[in-house]
């Protein structure tokens, strides 16, 4: 909204565009003193955020079939969602369900702007409706806590940081340990809670390093881990358009600004009586009036304090709204665009494309490879064999015994490490075995072959491998 910078703005120029609005001009970090956000958007988004706060405690401790109902364990390459596991081998399902996120974060984006990052994004939530309420609650108000910063070391000084600062730690402590167990799962995280440190040195030092981390953010880093490290901001100059909604002021309506007279406001005036209260709760520190900026992370905090002062001054609510650019520029609703069509249309493609995988995904899996840099080798004067090795992943929850067998090809499998292979419940099984063929049978240089894997007499997947036998027929 460049028509968006008017001629009362505080900046005379759009300087505010060279610069992150929590850095000044020697570049400098400026602190932020938000004032307490009121409004129904406020309770709207506390409720929400209560919402949040009990999914995330109360998450890890569901479970589906004997599983974590999620399970994010990089170290090991295992995942859960929704009790169902992915191993290593479902990585091109990872791969393509991040594709369909991607195109699905561009989709919302262009459509709702970012409305995700001011009413569900974790790091908002925690900020805004945990940390920030928390401060309010030791130090008082921005103007307060402005004070308190700018006070000498006093007794009732140190004892309100020190009391913010513990408690700031220990939640962090418990966000974090709460966040392992996505990581790791709750029993062992419970594991590590109850037992001695020196049986879990690791895991101690993965809780002290994440406390730490959320520590650092929510006490210090705040409003920089959204203007400074998402990359979410920086992407949305090219997400949104025109059309897309987005927490704006109307200029049109705004426009002269000019300070609040009982009876004596001139009647060319607009609505804005440049109070600054938008700018004052804003938790990032910008001027919302300046038009859509990479630091709005669509709060809705200055929607809040903008009616608040409409109601005061009587006149309609608005002024800062949920809005499109066209829809303050040139009055047109919000609309469904060839662009917003196109995405929809890929997103509904890979999301086909996901399901299938999703529902033809085997429980039972695995690989036969042909041993490396070997030929056949010769059984007796009518048969020749090769060497194998299997892989079988288990997906559930029970030891798995399988039996290989030939399909549609006479011969026999030989046992190197075992005809049977043991696959214990979620785990990989490993063994080696030849294959020994008829010599009348090889017609070929490579002949393709399947192998059954079989518990008992139950059919569980069918695996394919080639044999190599002579140049000629023999």
């Amino acid at each position: 909204m460049e028509e968006n910078i008017h001629k009362k703005n505080t900046e005379p120029t759009d300087s505010f565009r060279d610069r992150l609005s929590t850095i000044d001009a020697q570049g400098k970090r400026k602190w932020v003193y938000a004032q307490k956000p009121s409004g129904r958007y406020y309770r709207a988004r506390t409720i929400v955020s209560l919402f949040f706060f009990a999914l995330f405690l109360t998450l890890p401790f569901i479970k589906v079939n004997g599983r974590p109902l999620f399970l994010f364990n990089i170290p090991e390459a295992k995942f859960i969602i929704f009790g169902k596991i992915f191993w290593p081998q479902d990585f091109f399902i990872f791969g393509l369900a991040m594709v369909a996120f991607i195109i699905f974060i561009v989709l919302f984006t262009a459509a709702f702007g970012r409305l995700f990052c001011g009413w569900v994004c974790p790091q908002t939530i925690f900020m805004e409706m945990l940390f920030r309420k928390i401060e309010y609650w030791i130090e008082g108000d921005a103007a307060r806590q402005k004070m308190l910063n700018q006070a000498s070391w006093t007794g009732s000084k140190w004892r309100r940081k020190i009391l913010k600062h513990v408690v700031f730690f220990l939640i962090a402590f418990i966000i974090a340990n709460f966040f392992l167990s996505y990581i790791i799962g709750m029993d062992e995280l419970l594991k590590i809670i109850r037992e001695p440190i020196s049986q879990h040195i690791g895991g101690f030092f993965a809780i002290v390093i994440f406390s730490s981390v959320f520590y650092a953010v929510y006490a210090w880093f705040r409003e920089q881990a959204c203007t400074v490290v998402c990359p979410y901001g920086r992407l949305q100059s090219v997400l949104l358009d025109k059309n897309s909604m987005v927490v704006a002021y109307n200029y049109k309506r705004g426009e002269p600004r000019g300070k609040f007279k009982k009876n004596a406001t001139p009647a060319t005036a607009g609505d804005c009586i440049d109070c600054f209260q938008c700018v004052k709760v804003c938790p990032t520190g910008i001027d919302i009036r300046n038009g859509i900026q990479m630091e709005c992370v669509g709060c809705t905090a200055c929607i809040d304090a903008c009616d608040r002062m409409m109601d005061a001054i009587n006149k309609p609510r608005g002024l800062i709204s949920y809005a499109s650019e066209n829809g303050i520029a040139k009055g047109e609703k919000i609309r469904y665009t060839g662009r917003m069509k196109f995405y929809t249309f890929l997103l509904f493609l890979l999301a086909g494309l996901l399901t299938i995988l999703l529902l033809s995904r085997k429980d039972v899996d695995g690989t036969i490879v042909r041993a490396q840099g070997q030929l056949y080798q010769e059984r007796g004067t009518d048969s020749l064999s090769n060497l194998y090795t299997i892989k079988v992943v288990n997906k559930t929850l029970k030891d798995i015994p399988l039996t290989l067998r030939l399909m549609s090809a006479p011969g026999r499998i030989v046992e190197a490490e075992g005809r049977s292979v043991l696959v214990k419940k979620e785990d990989l099984g490993k063994s080696s075995f030849f294959i020994v063929l008829p010599r009348s049978y090889i017609s070929k240089r490579k002949l393709s072959l399947e192998i059954g894997l079989y518990e008992g007499d139950k059919l569980i997947t069918v695996l394919s491998t080639n044999f190599m036998g002579p140049f000629t027929r023999i």
